[in-house]
């Protein structure tokens, strides 16, 4: 789509759409300039052809004439050139006229009952003329035609046998699809053109017309000796080696390979995995002695205590069997990238590997540096894959005008970072940790030039950062007037909430190569249109505004979705992806491929445990053994279709066995079951009608409902049938008319055509500003009333981690995910490294599973009869249900200090018997974390490092989860939406220290004050009473200290290096833990109500 490398910007509802020229001033140009060739007939823009060249309607003269004009006056008039007089001869694509049998020069058989052809000139000529009289043309539409006129004269099919009443020239076979009553059954069919049904002579063989043995037997030959060529087969001949000194082909074992599977599972050992199941299996029995010795024993004297116990342990024991069952069958993956090259991309002949359009996502620079997303998107256009075959699509949620001239400096650095990446094959190739690799660049280098050319390539980019820092400067005070672009124009985004939608391609048009000559991945910037008054639906829309947007531009089957922070570390990450989705026996099932998610920048200890390492290397590889792993959020190849509501294919079922073999006196069984199937419903029998009616065109004899009904579901299946060469899916063509489409998916022709294009691509033939003109309309702010969207089509609405509602949606219809863990990273992203950050990182994560817990997708009660697997079922109501385990972990933090203040335990003296049930639980604890690390492959530093702040978390951002999330659901507050601050490059762990206040500082620092003050009051106590208090002194001590431990990341990163807590915290905290400590002190004071001490002092007066 060439757009001259200009902003497009405009809004569909406003009917403004204006070209806006940033290198001349004061210049806006009209889209009409964009447009090629023009009718003369007519003064659209003539299509161009599936070669890529004009469409061309006399072969004399050229006069310039439209498609739809030539099938209009081939039609209607007198089928000769305007200029030169000469008869139209019949085009590829172009149904029969009076006079064609004449021409014998070719029959078109493939294409001549194509409706697809015809329907794709339709098309063409509905964007031309834009949104006005769809009728324009003056064809007559069947809508339009006198029925009664149009029932007599509907050909019959009689197989070449005349039948009374009906004339010779009545016999026909073929029912033009736009012939039925108005009723298109495809979006792209427009109801503007109506061709007259071609009579056939029932007389003749049917192999004449393109139907019967000999064509269709010749046209199997040669798709068979094609795929005979493509996947050659190594002939293994047995019986003594009788070569006669043949030597094979050197590229018949390479053609072999390239048939095998391009990836396999890699079960885990059963050497670490049995064990694993015992221990679990163990442990639940020992859960099980242990509640039972815990429910029958209460403490009398501390009845409260052990009741809020009891219910805590009870609740953690849950949300441990909903962790634990889902990583039952771990298992782990391996590509092979060689068999995929030998599959797709064949010497001598263009690439066959699919297309994938990449998606990033930003919404405030000052927050997400621009530098940073100028680092990711030069990782994508360097990206190992052929290069026109990448897009990538940059989200400007916030309409900043300092991302976009962050862009237009980076489409101009990519022109010489994608060749020099290539060139020498470096990796990563995001230039900013590229160059700051601690590494012998020169090891295995072998190139002179090498060194030269990075040495350039280091200064170009030190120029480019200062060049982006100086936007980011200029950025921080805005004018009055708002901005201006270079010729003078205002940025259309000034007002953030108020703006036209935007499109900017910087890469990818005509005239911009790299410095070497070639051409470069598609750079494209998008803006979705804001208005007051509408629910934008934060970053679920945007993306959804990305997918629709890209499906207008390059409709790629695939997509990979990044967040702005994540860049490419590995340049055959999407090859690795393409093993799974391309793969010919398990790929069309898998609704998207996850990658782990990696972090730079984070210190060696990971105090906050920002590498959530157990998370994406124990958890994840266990769902992967199920139906795959959860989506994330970022790092994650989709398949369109999957997004787009569609259901997982399903395997044909084995026919069932007949009676054919069995003798009769043992087919009761079965004859009892023929009888049943007699009494099927009326329904049951239109649905195998109709399944026959798609097995055979020749079937339709059997209808005899009427002349209405034998149209519309001809029309269905032949249409259906018709678009498999086209790459259609001809199930969803025919089983859902246009308005079903367009209330599913919205009001764009193009767009409502391109989600049954399976494999991708626009339709040929659309100009450049007819699609500019859809691409402006599907990102407009009024386009998703009324479908959808949101609802069952791309990014599910309703919770800010649209992430975990999308990927439980895709497996609710039956899909499955894969995870890919490549030896080296795919993507790697920035963490926010500091506590505060992190903590509201959590939180928004742990609001987003009580917004889902409270909703109508909530796991528990959702999905149902449908794809989703119990194990799987069981992973979501994890992923939704872990806040609410805040509630009872803060309670059971704050008991050690309420024992130790009121000298009362939740545990009644142990017995022996309870003393081996206790052992055998920490036993079989430990015993069950030391194999997940195992067979995990983590380290138990990185165990430990999740354990505590799986209890930091819980009783600060996961407390306030809930609590917001009640607010939202009972008062109807709603939260804002923070984005997590990515740090630019400020020295190695220099946010690390960094202290920021917020509220979710307060519980976690106030449980640590209770239990140290109880720890000395617990100490204390025992030294005043002597050495017989010291016993049950222990199990206390324990119990806190065990709160302490898991707690002292959190004191470690509040101290910090310089100390600098803020004051209101410590006040808050000193304040809580005096009043808590003031209320043990009222409720068990040392001495008695009468005065009188019961102490013990512990000495011998005697």
């Amino acid at each position: 789509m060439d757009t001259k490398g200009r902003l497009i910007a405009g809004s569909h509802n406003r009917n403004e759409f204006v070209l806006i020229n940033a290198d001349e001033v004061g210049r806006v140009t009209s889209v009409k300039e964009l447009s090629g060739q023009i009718c003369q007939i007519c003064g659209d823009e003539l299509e161009i052809t599936v070669d890529g060249e004009p469409f061309v309607a006399c072969n004399e003269c050229a006069f310039p004439v439209c498609r739809p004009c030539y099938e209009y006056e081939r039609r209607e008039g007198n089928q000769a050139c305007p200029q030169c007089k000469t008869r139209y001869k019949r085009i590829k694509g172009s149904p029969r006229v009076e006079g064609d049998d004449e021409e014998d020069e070719f029959d078109d058989l493939d294409n001549e009952f194509d409706p697809h052809q015809t329907a794709e000139a339709a098309l063409s000529a509905r964007l031309n003329v834009g949104r006005g009289n769809p009728n324009a043309s003056g064809y007559a539409t069947p809508s339009e035609m006198d029925p009664a006129a149009l029932g007599t004269e509907i050909p019959l099919l009689t197989y070449g046998q005349e039948e009374d009443g009906i004339s010779a020239d009545k016999h026909a076979l073929i029912v033009p699809p736009f012939m039925s009553r108005g009723k298109r059954v495809h979006p792209v069919s427009d109801s503007s053109m109506s061709f007259p049904p071609r009579p056939m002579d029932p007389k003749k063989d049917l192999a004449v017309y393109g139907y019967g043995s000999v064509a269709w037997k010749e046209r199997m030959e040669d798709w068979k000796k094609k795929q005979n060529d493509k996947l050659l087969m190594i002939k293994h001949e047995g019986g003594g080696g009788n070569n006669d000194g043949d030597e094979l082909d050197p590229d018949l074992p390479k053609m072999d390979e390239g048939r095998q599977p391009l990836s396999r599972k890699m079960p885990i050992a059963s050497s670490k995995l049995s064990p694993y199941r015992l221990i679990i299996l163990l442990r639940l029995v020992i859960l099980g002695l242990f509640f039972h010795y815990r429910i029958l024993h209460p403490v009398h004297d501390a009845y409260g205590l052990w009741l809020t116990s009891i219910i805590c342990e009870i609740w953690f024991a849950v949300s441990w069997i909903f962790d634990q069952f889902p990583k039952w069958v771990p298992i782990q993956r391996e590509t092979y990238l060689d068999r995929l090259s030998l599959r797709y991309e064949k010497e001598g002949k263009p690439s066959e590997l699919a297309h994938i359009d990449v998606f990033v996502s930003t919404v405030d620079p000052l927050k997400e540096p621009p530098l940073i997303t100028a680092n990711t998107v030069l990782s994508i256009l360097a990206v190992d894959y052929p290069v026109d075959k990448v897009s990538c699509y940059v989200s400007d949620d916030g309409a900043a005008m300092l991302t976009f001239e962050a862009l237009s400096e980076t489409s101009e650095f990519a022109r010489k970072w994608v060749p020099f990446c290539k060139k020498f094959s470096i990796e990563p190739r995001a230039p900013e940790w590229y160059f700051a690799q601690k590494v012998d660049y020169l090891k295995n280098t072998v190139d002179p030039s090498f060194v030269r050319e990075r040495r350039a390539m280091k200064r170009d980019y030190e120029e480019f950062k200062v060049r982006i820092n100086g936007l980011v400067s200029i950025a921080q005070k805005v004018p009055e007037d708002g901005w201006t672009m270079q010729d003078g124009t205002p940025w259309p985004g000034n007002n953030v909430r108020d703006h036209p939608g935007m499109i900017q391609v910087f890469l990818g048009h005509d005239g911009v190569r790299d410095i070497e000559g070639k051409v470069l991945p598609r750079l494209i910037y998008v803006s979705r249109e804001k208005r007051p008054g509408f629910d934008h639906h934060k970053k679920a829309g945007a993306m959804n505004a990305l997918m629709r947007v890209s499906a207008v531009i390059s409709n790629a089957p695939y997509l990979l979705n990044v967040d702005c922070d994540h860049y490419i570390n590995n340049s055959k990450a999407l090859r690795e992806a393409m093993c799974f989705m391309m793969d010919p026996t398990s790929g069309k099932k898998i609704c998207y491929v996850q990658f782990p998610q990696r972090f730079d920048g984070i210190d060696r200890h990971d105090r906050y445990s920002n590498r959530n390492v157990v998370f994406f290397d124990i958890n994840m590889k266990g769902l992967d053994g199920i139906q795959g792993p959860i989506y994330v959020g970022t790092g994650c190849v989709f398949r369109r279709q999957a997004l787009y509501g569609y259901d997982a294919p399903k395997k044909a079922k084995p026919p069932g066995k007949t009676c054919n073999c069995w003798p009769n006196w043992c087919c009761f069984c079965c004859k009892s079951r023929k009888k049943h199937k007699k009494g099927k419903t009326t329904k049951d029998k239109k649905k195998i009608k109709g399944k026959d009616a798609s097995t055979q065109v020749h079937a339709l004899e059997n209808i005899e409902e009427g002349i209405e009904e034998l149209f519309e579901i001809y029309v269905c299946v032949s249409f259906a049938n018709q678009l498999c060469d086209t790459g259609i899916d001809s199930e969803k063509a025919s089983l859902m008319p246009q308005i079903k489409l367009e209330k599913k998916f919205g009001q764009s022709p193009v767009f409502v055509t391109s989600t049954l294009l399976e494999d991708g691509g626009v339709p040929p033939g659309a100009s450049s500003a007819s699609l500019l003109k859809e691409a402006i309309h599907v990102i407009s702010c009024g386009y998703e009333d009324k479908t959808e969207w949101g609802k069952e089509v791309g990014w599910i609405y309703g919770s800010v981690t649209e992430d975990i509602l999308t990927g439980f949606k895709m497996h609710c219809h039956g899909w499955r995910s894969v995870y890919c863990m490549p030896k080296r990273s795919a993507f790697k992203g920035s963490a926010p490294i500091n506590l505060s950050d992190r903590l509201h990182q959590v939180l928004r994560w742990a609001l987003g599973s009580v917004e889902i817990f409270f909703s109508r997708h909530c796991p528990i009660w959702y999905g149902y009869g449908c794809g989703l697997k119990p194990l799987e079922r069981f992973s979501y109501i994890n992923s939704i249900v872990y806040p609410l385990t805040a509630l009872p972990l803060i309670a059971y933090c704050t008991l050690p200090a309420i024992c130790l203040l009121t000298g009362k335990f939740i545990v009644p003296e142990l017995t022996n018997y309870a003393s081996i049930v206790f052992m055998a639980l920490f036993i079989s604890i430990a015993a069950t974390t030391i194999l997940e690390i195992r067979w995990g492959g983590v380290g138990i530093d990185d165990m430990w490092r999740n354990e505590q702040f799986w209890v930091i978390g819980g009783v600060s951002s996961h407390f306030f989860a809930l609590l917001q999330g009640l607010l939202k659901v009972v008062a109807g507050v709603n939260t804002s939406f923070t984005v997590t601050s990515k740090a630019a490059d400020d020295g190695e762990f220099s946010e690390l220290y960094v202290f920021k206040w917020t509220s979710l500082l307060i519980p976690p620092l106030t449980l640590l004050i209770m239990n140290i003050i109880g720890v000395v009051v617990g100490v204390s106590d025992a030294i005043n009473n002597g050495y017989e208090s010291w016993g049950p002194l222990f199990g206390k001590l324990f119990f806190a200290l065990w709160v302490i431990v898991h707690l002292y990341p959190f004191l470690k990163g509040m101290m910090g290096k310089q100390s600098n807590v803020p004051t209101i915290i410590i006040v808050w905290s000193i304040l809580l833990a005096s009043i808590l400590s003031l209320l043990w002190v009222r409720i068990n004071p040392f001495l008695s109500k009468g005065g009188l001490s019961l102490e013990v002092c512990g000495l011998d007066c005697n």
